[in-house]
C-alpha cells in the first residue's frame, strides 16, 4: 500500500508511514453507508483514498446534522487514540468510499510500544484531524444557530 499522494498519511515521515500502512487493510462503503454513531466504541479508523464522508451530530428536535465533509486524503477518525474510545460524532457515506481502514487496537498498541512512532501518530492526529475539525464544526454549529437573516441581534452590553 502506499500513501495517496496528499493529506493525512504525508504529514508522517516516510518510515512512519509505512509502519502505519502495514496495519491497513482496503475497505469500501456504498453511498449511505452508516460508520459509526455518536458514543460507539471507536475501535478502527480510515484514510480515505477516494469518495467523500459526511460527519453529522444529533440535534434534539432537529435530527443528524452535517458539521462537516471529508474527502480524499482526510483521516476519519480520532477517537480510536483517547479514552474513553467512543465516537463523537456520527459518520455517513456521502459518495462510495474507498479507504486504508486500521484496527484501532493495533495502531494504539504499537502506539504505546514505540513512543517516537506514537508521538508522530498523536502528532498528525492532534494537528491534522482534531484542529481542523473542531474549527469546522464550530463553523458549522455558528451556522445551524445563527439567527435567521434579518433579525434584531443584541451585543453584550444591550439587554
Amino acid at each position: 500500500m502506499t500513501a495517496t499522494g496528499h493529506g493525512f498519511l504525508d504529514t508522517l515521515a516516510p518510515g512512519h508511514r509505512t509502519r502505519l500502512l502495514g496495519f491497513a487493510h482496503e475497505a469500501s462503503f456504498p453511498v449511505d453507508a452508516r460508520l459509526f454513531d455518536e458514543d460507539e466504541e471507536a475501535d478502527r479508523f480510515w484514510v480515505l483514498r477516494s469518495g467523500r464522508v459526511v460527519l453529522d451530530v444529533h440535534v434534539p428536535g432537529r435530527g443528524r446534522e452535517v458539521v462537516e465533509t471529508l474527502g480524499e486524503g482526510d483521516l476519519l477518525g480520532w477517537s480510536w487514540l483517547f479514552e474513553p474510545y467512543r465516537w463523537h460524532l456520527g459518520a455517513r457515506v456521502r459518495d462510495a468510499v474507498h479507504a486504508h481502514e486500521f484496527d484501532a487496537r493495533q495502531v494504539r498498541a504499537a502506539v504505546e510500544e514505540d513512543p517516537v512512532f506514537g508521538l508522530a501518530v498523536t502528532r498528525c492526529v492532534a494537528s491534522v484531524a482534531i484542529g481542523r475539525r473542531l474549527r469546522a464544526s464550530r463553523m458549522r454549529l455558528l451556522d445551524l444557530y445563527a439567527p435567521p437573516e434579518g433579525a434584531p441581534t443584541t451585543s453584550g452590553g444591550e439587554r
